[in-house]
């Protein structure tokens, strides 16, 4: 079978980058949509969509039908069509594609309001750039498959995510009275397009980490044998449940102190050095990552080559690769890039004290109601936070931005990369940027 791969080239804010080469569960966007489709798939073509920054999504159906018909014109052999921003798990993928495959007509994915997931996670920030509205509430994502190239209009195809609602924690009522309860629909099925950083939030932290064990509970109740087999493993091991090999796989050469906790699901990888005190659950962990004395972990995705010293907390947070959080830092829902360095004492803050009402930017860059009430912030990539800075929620800062606590304390709007610290400094040549905005030239010093 086929793939054809339509890039698009619209940076994700505040990474200056486009999705696809994003890490998302760890694991750039790019690579899971390879992996997921390797089983259906054995040659892959990218065609270029032309779409960038300020381009009009408007007239994208139309620009769908033609790069999609001159490619398939070469082909006569069944194929899979997806855009470069979609982020979709094995479950979702195996479900599509044996119902395409089943049907013999050309599909394309469809999701209706009344789908949870899709409705609460999917949709908020996102742009006709990735979800073109039909009629009757129905929107229309940029997947398709065609069994004998492009004869005819494709029909609508809708998988249900099978979204359950969980909470997270208890909470008083006056944080959830705008929006109800603080709840997520968590799909077992996982598929988001990436427009929005918050966007990589739900994939890392609720499709990822709250849909793994939605996925491993859902399978205890169906399941007697699997079931059997994690208590099993608990007896044999002198273990609680939780904390046996059965739901905390662990990579190789990794050193773990014996009173660290670590509590399942949990994927731990390779070279992982865990200290004296740590406490994890329901995380990813990459490979050579190093976690401190104390650190607190839970439902968060700590990217290949992170470094945690003491006593820093992660609550539903995603750091990309070889980024450094110190000690006495405190990250909820939040999302960090590449190489970033976030200071000792650093807070980031996550509820609106005036407003139940979150904003963050779009696909367009326009600042909407995020439709969450609890978010936190977002840093880019190579970005240096000094020590004791608070950061308001839902603010990002632009990737190479530095900021010095001596100029200011509050972050309270979005840091652009004017505005980063290091310009005011005697010598700016001593930091250099890595990640321009489109248009703009790298600096070389």
């Amino acid at each position: 079978m086929f793939k054809i791969i339509l890039k698009n080239e619209k940076f994700v804010e505040p990474f200056n980058e486009p999705a696809r080469d994003l890490r998302i569960v760890n694991k750039p966007l790019w690579l899971n949509q390879r992996d997921v489709l390797a089983p259906y798939t054995t040659r892959e073509i990218e065609v270029p969509l032309g779409l960038a920054e300020g381009d009009d999504c408007g007239q994208l159906e139309d620009l769908y039908a033609r790069r999609i018909q001159t490619v398939l014109k070469q082909f006569h052999e069944p194929c899979v069509v997806l855009q470069d921003n979609l982020f979709f798990d094995e479950h979702y993928m195996k479900e599509f594609m044996r119902q395409a495959q089943r049907g013999g007509k050309a599909v394309r994915a469809a999701f209706p309001l009344s789908d949870g997931a899709f409705r609460e996670h999917c949709l908020p920030l996102s742009t006709e750039c990735s979800y073109h509205k039909g009629a009757d509430d129905w929107y229309y994502a940029p997947l398709w498959f065609f069994p004998d190239g492009y004869n005819d209009a494709p029909e609508p195809l809708y998988i249900d995510l099978l979204s359950k609602e969980i909470g997270y924690y208890n909470i008083p009522t006056y944080m959830a009275a705008d929006m109800g309860d603080l709840v997520y629909q968590v799909p077992l099925r996982s598929f988001i397009a990436i427009e929005s950083w918050v966007h990589i939030f739900i994939a890392d932290c609720v499709f990822g980490m709250f849909g793994r064990g939605a996925r491993f509970e859902d399978r205890l109740d169906r399941d007697p044998f699997f079931k059997l087999g994690i208590l099993w493993k608990g007896l044999m091991e002198g273990k609680q449940v939780l904390e046996s090999s059965g739901v905390v796989e662990i990579g190789k050469h990794c050193v773990i102190d014996p009173t660290a906790v670590i509590h399942g699901p949990t994927k731990i990888g390779d070279n992982v050095t865990i200290n004296a005190g740590a406490v994890i659950e329901n995380c990813t962990i990459g490979d050579h990552v190093n976690i401190g004395q104390g650190c607190q972990l839970m439902l968060s995705v700590v990217g290949d080559g992170t470094f945690l010293p003491f006593r820093a907390s992660l609550f539903m947070s995603s750091l990309m690769d070889n980024a450094m959080v110190a000690q006495n830092a405190c990250l909820q829902m939040c999302v960090i890039g590449r190489d970033s360095f976030i200071g000792a004492g650093n807070t980031f803050t996550d509820f609106n004290l005036l407003s139940g009402e979150l904003k963050a930017r779009d696909g367009s860059g326009r600042l909407v109601n995020s439709n969450r009430p609890v978010l936190g912030g977002c840093v880019g990539h190579h970005v240096r936070i000094g020590a004791g800075m608070i950061i308001y929620p839902a603010r990002t800062i632009e990737s190479d931005v530095v900021l010095i606590p001596s100029e200011r304390r509050i972050v309270m709007r979005d840091v652009r990369y004017e505005d980063s610290d290091h310009h005011k400094i005697p010598n700016p040549n001593l930091y250099t940027r890595k990640y321009p905005r489109r248009g703009e030239a790298v600096e070389e010093w």
